[in-house]
């Protein structure tokens, strides 16, 4: 069985983006999926005096070892002002001086979503162009828009945007 690792890039307690990124996981055939929250690992504001002075903190390579034990990795992005989440970027900056590959070319099914009708589209197309630097190995993108239109407990009420996510999942199951 594989071993799946699902977060959002955001910190909110409703997180839509960890709503899609925990569906997703679950329609992976034969996986163990583990979701993880960024508010369990807590770290302050990267720089380089801090990390000059005080090191790695704990939880940047505890993250770390999450992503590199994993057999795939299913990702929905928040976008904050078209970009990554602070969150996010904090903890991609912590990761990024323990090893610059930090992705480590674990298959990813990369998403996100809004409840704008652009689905974090800016987001999404900012980490398909960086990630693959830092060994990211995108299987599938998929963006979902008008979140609350389109998403329930029961999964995507659009038929064509529900067609597409699967798509992505079994694109991405089979480089598993």
């Amino acid at each position: 069985m594989k071993k799946i690792i699902a977060f959002a890039g955001s910190n909110s307690k409703n997180s839509i983006n960890k709503a899609l990124a925990t569906y997703a996981a679950n329609q992976i055939n034969n996986a163990e999926v583990e979701v993880l929250d960024l508010n369990d690992f807590e770290l302050p504001l990267y720089g380089i005096d801090l990390e000059n002075e005080h090191g790695i903190p704990d939880n940047a390579q505890a993250f770390l070892d999450k992503i590199k034990s994993s057999d795939g990795i299913v990702l929905s992005l928040a976008e904050h002002n078209g970009a990554y989440s602070t969150v996010f970027k904090n903890i991609f900056d912590w990761m990024s001086r323990i090893d610059g590959k930090l992705w480590s070319n674990v298959p990813m099914l990369l998403m996100a979503t809004s409840p704008g009708g652009r689905g974090g589209a800016s987001v999404l197309e900012i980490a398909k162009g960086r990630f693959p630097y830092m060994g990211g190995n995108i299987i599938a993108d998929f963006s979902l828009p008008s979140f609350g239109q389109n998403f329930s407990e029961e999964g995507i009420a659009d038929s064509e945007l529900a067609q597409q996510l699967n798509d992505a999942v079994v694109k991405f199951e089979k480089e598993l």
